[in-house]
């Protein structure tokens, strides 16, 4: 592997710095070479490119917007005898603590971002002399993403989509619950959803909602900080509503009150919030369901009871 590396990188010096990590699904190892220090990730499995490609779109995506530190992607490699490895910029990281704050600022203007930029757009094109097709902003109007992205390993359906209620149910939820439905038959699970799914539409009344780049992903282990601010890393990224971000952040806990309040004084919580919330924390509860079983069956299935009352 450490030959490829030499290889693909263009690189004479490749050592190993003894800092290593990684999760539940790949292992990670940091290396000096000619141009600095890089972290890769190393996964064996045979759906690993899908996986690193989609990681390294997002990265690069938010990395593009300026808002919120993230280590910068360098490029996905394929390993001879299978699986990949995906080399990114590596980052001297701690836990999140001094700068919560500074997170709840800078992840409202990642969400923001895109509505600033087809704001920008519309202004210049009522513009006279600047048409369309004459400007450098470039603004997202659908919900999906250009590549699939995996939450965990699962691929994500991203296909664009003009609807973001459609979206979310269709190439969310639906998307899980088939998943659901095709590892354990769960009677229940398909007699709630088939309710709750004619339901959805009533927790968005009077909502206008603009895509907004996500990193999708967003709970303790995957937020960070270094000496100049926080990081996010491994993200699943796509465009869709602001508030599906806060509700994998409220699940397992690593986000104080100052990220909170920092986040809402920039993106002020809608009427129906707290119902949208347990919507999006469905997502995820169904899809801890699809990776590690049938532990996060019954909050699924609360969450779902719960929507219907």
């Amino acid at each position: 592997m450490e030959a490829k590396l030499k290889k693909e990188l263009g690189t004479a010096m490749l050592r190993p710095t003894g800092h290593s990590g990684g999760g539940c699904i790949s292992e990670g190892q940091s290396y000096d070479t000619d141009t600095g220090r890089v972290f890769v990730k190393i996964n064996h499995k045979s759906q690993a490119k899908l996986m690193f490609d989609g990681e390294h779109a997002s990265l690069e995506a938010i990395f593009k917007t300026e808002t919120v530190k993230v280590p910068k992607p360098v490029k996905v490699i394929e390993l001879d005898r299978g699986g990949c490895v995906f080399v990114m910029e590596h980052l001297d990281m701690r836990g999140l603590s001094k700068y919560s704050k500074c997170l709840g600022e800078q992840l409202a203007a990642l969400h923001l971002h895109n509505k600033r930029q087809l704001d920008k757009l519309n202004k210049e094109q009522q513009t006279v002399g600047k048409g369309a097709g004459q400007s450098e902003v470039a603004g997202v109007q659908k919900f999906g993403f250009s590549v699939t992205t995996c939450c965990g390993y699962i691929p994500q359906q991203n296909e664009w989509q003009d609807d973001w209620v459609k979206f979310y149910s269709q190439q969310r939820l639906q998307h899980q619950l088939n998943l659901v439905e095709k590892s354990y038959g769960d009677r229940e699970a398909r007699e709630a959803w088939a309710e709750l799914q004619l339901k959805i539409p009533q927790f968005f009344k009077d909502l206008e909602i603009s895509p907004a780049l996500l990193h999708g992903d967003l709970w303790g282990g995957n937020v960070s900080e270094c000496e100049e601010g926080p990081v996010i890393f491994d993200p699943a990224s796509f465009y869709g509503h602001s508030e599906f971000e806060l509700g994998i952040a409220g699940m397992f806990g690593g986000f104080n009150s100052s990220f909170y309040s920092a986040y809402h004084e920039k993106i002020p919580q809608a009427p129906g919030f707290a119902k949208r919330n347990q919507l999006y924390q469905l997502f995820h509860y169904l899809n801890h369901w699809n990776h590690f079983g049938g532990g996060y069956r019954g909050s699924s299935i609360r969450i779902m009871k719960n929507l219907l009352k």
